[in-house]
């Protein structure tokens, strides 16, 4: 029997029609992960984070669905599904007496698409939220080109009071020229470097010079990938005061977010042995 020249065909349509199914029916949700400060143990905010509640492969990290959903143009509507949840839930927080300011990730495409700032405008006009209470990460380790609609989008959301980081910071080859290029407020370092602070001093070095760069360019310095109390006790030691990880808090469901806030708001301090 000779090969069906329509199969590669149907397989994206079917692919296309799955992507799309599960972002109308909320198959795909959003997952919080907390920011803290280091110091004092204060919840600083939480990165909003993709899961596919998959009806026959359970639950599906970002790794599984993203290429697809930016192979097919989806990104856009991914957003809007996940600030609609994420804003939703920052309202039921606010009701509780809690303030969450909420960080999402963005793919270079997004920031280059010129209906990015009018979409982020509806869903705070919508939600009746402040841009201040809202992140936006890039990835530095993705191929961020800075054409003019890119750069007036960034700068649009700054406009709006919406903050922009710098995310995987030293994971790519170009991230001092887009902190001269781009309006970021705050830079989030790799974990790699984290995982590296037990091989020697040359990890230490670069946290510590980031750390003075962000100081000298006025951005907020962001540890991520925090696993275990050494590596937070030697952060503390290089002066950092802001971090997340798995040693603080795995990504959670909004309804297991909000009764974790709720047991104590303030004081998210993980137990030190």
């Amino acid at each position: 029997m000779g090969r069906d020249p329509w199969l590669p065909l149907q397989l994206v349509s079917a692919s296309l029609m799955c992507l799309r199914q599960a972002l109308a029916e909320q198959q795909i949700q959003a997952f919080y992960q907390p920011k803290f400060n280091l110091q004092t143990g204060q919840v600083l905010g939480v990165e909003v984070l993709a899961r596919w509640l998959h009806p026959t492969e359970g639950l599906l990290s970002p790794a599984a669905f993203l290429p697809d959903l930016e192979r097919e143009g989806l990104l856009d509507e991914l957003l809007q599904v996940l600030m609609s949840q994420a804003l939703a839930l920052q309202g039921q927080a606010h009701r509780h007496g809690t303030a969450l300011n909420l960080a999402f990730n963005l793919q270079a495409v997004q920031v280059a698409n010129a209906g990015l700032v009018a979409q982020i405008r509806r869903a705070l006009v919508e939600h009746r939220v402040l841009g201040a209470s809202l992140t936006f990460e890039l990835t530095e380790s993705g191929q961020l080109e800075v054409p003019s609609v890119a750069l007036e989008n960034l700068r649009y959301l700054r406009l709006m009071g919406c903050h922009v980081s710098l995310d995987d910071f030293g994971a790519g080859f170009s991230s001092l020229q887009r902190l001269c290029q781009l309006p970021f407020t705050e830079i989030k370092l790799d974990a790699e470097f984290v995982r590296g602070l037990a091989q020697g001093p040359r990890c230490r070095a670069v946290i510590s010079s980031t750390l003075a760069l962000g100081e000298s360019l006025g951005l907020s310095v962001v540890v991520e990938g925090i696993e275990t109390f050494e590596q937070y006790q030697q952060l503390l030691a290089l002066g950092c005061t802001q971090g997340q990880g798995y040693w603080h808090a795995r990504p959670m469901d909004g309804a297991h977010l909000l009764r974790w806030l709720q047991r104590s708001p303030h004081t998210h301090r993980r137990s030190l042995p």
